[in-house]
């Protein structure tokens, strides 16, 4: 009975507002919300890893993953934080412990949306490296990076919040240095929005050819600022993405037949008969050639020195050294029919008669 006595007076010897039964009791407590925790991260989570990856569904697997990194320090913090509510301590103490758990949660949350980011644009990466569309994904890149630093942005604010700071005069603040920065990078920034318009509108692809102004190549990168085409004489041409969305452009991936519009002359000196052989002839020759079809050829008009023939045909490709393949076998084979028929090829040439 006396050790017992003992035990209770020791029990009830009180240090800074608590007994020491007190204390004793927030730390069986700690160990305990240890030993769950350490329960769930192990065993739990460890089982539930196992059964994610018999399913067919990913989503799961990225839960668990999320869950799975969260560490130590959090349950450590988190045990604390449950055990010191069974005793007294002092209020500045209570508001630290308050405030690096905000911070520890907020961090854990923020990681976790970070993941399904990571996760949403990797699979769209891949998905169009399935399809093989040749689409550019780098920008699919850069635009998680940005949102991932705005979930920072908005958690910091978040925990400044809950630290009882006051928001409004903060957001004035940035307000008003936002504006500041974005007059410094009007520029920078208008290329960035013009990055977020080509990439959700797509006028053009990697791999477009397309036609700005005087120039034309093929797209090779559309990046966060600018883009890179591969002009037709072999050199880079580098077009800031803003100039690309204030200009119009000739896509010429986008079509599906490509329109040829071409014309050549013959003497005056060439019979009525033989004229009016030309366009079944010339018909002729674009409709052999595979994929291929005339449209019309017309004798157009009487010129200088020659009378004009106009030839319109589509080809079933967009690709301009295909329709320059086809254009010169056509031209070599009017060139040899013609030359089977003695019709001749008009130059520029003056005939001056002399009355006598």
């Amino acid at each position: 009975m006396a050790s017992l006595d003992t035990i209770r007076q020791i029990l009830s010897l009180s240090f800074a507002g608590n007994t020491l039964f007190d204390y004793s009791f927030a730390a069986v407590v700690f160990i305990i919300s240890i030993f769950i925790l350490k329960i769930f991260k192990f065993i739990i989570v460890h089982k539930l890893k196992k059964l994610t990856k018999k399913t067919k569904t990913e989503i799961d697997d990225l839960i668990i993953d999320i869950i799975d990194r969260v560490h130590w320090p959090f349950y450590i913090l988190l045990s604390l934080y449950i055990s010191v509510q069974t005793i007294v301590i002092p209020d500045y103490a209570v508001t630290a412990l308050h405030y690096i758990f905000i911070i520890l949660f907020t961090y854990y949350i923020v990681k976790g949306i970070n993941s399904i980011i990571d996760y949403s644009s990797e699979k769209i990466i891949q998905k169009a490296e399935k399809e093989n569309k040749g689409e550019d994904t780098s920008f699919v890149g850069v635009l998680s990076r940005i949102i991932k630093i705005i979930m920072w942005i908005f958690a910091f604010v978040l925990v400044l919040s809950n630290m009882g700071y006051n928001i409004s005069t903060i957001l004035a603040g940035l307000g008003i240095g936002g504006i500041a920065i974005a007059l410094a990078l009007q520029s920078i920034l208008g290329d960035i929005f013009a990055a977020f318009s080509l990439y959700f509108d797509k006028p053009f692809q990697k791999g477009d050819f397309i036609i700005i102004d005087n120039d034309m190549g093929t797209v090779k990168h559309i990046g966060i600022k600018t883009t890179r085409i591969e002009t037709l004489q072999g050199q880079e041409l580098v077009v800031s993405n803003k100039e690309l969305t204030d200009k119009r452009i000739n896509n010429y991936k986008k079509m599906e037949k490509r329109r040829v519009a071409f014309g050549f002359g013959v003497t005056y000196q060439t019979p009525t008969a033989k004229l009016k052989k030309i366009p079944d002839n010339v018909k002729k020759i674009i409709n052999s050639i595979k994929g291929v079809e005339a449209n019309r050829i017309h004798f157009k008009q009487f010129g200088d020195s020659s009378l004009n023939f106009e030839v319109v045909y589509y080809i079933d490709s967009n690709d301009y050294n295909v329709y320059m393949d086809v254009q010169q076998e056509i031209n070599l084979k009017i060139k040899q029919e013609f030359e089977k028929e003695k019709i001749e090829f008009a130059y520029p040439t003056q005939t001056i008669f002399v009355e006598k």
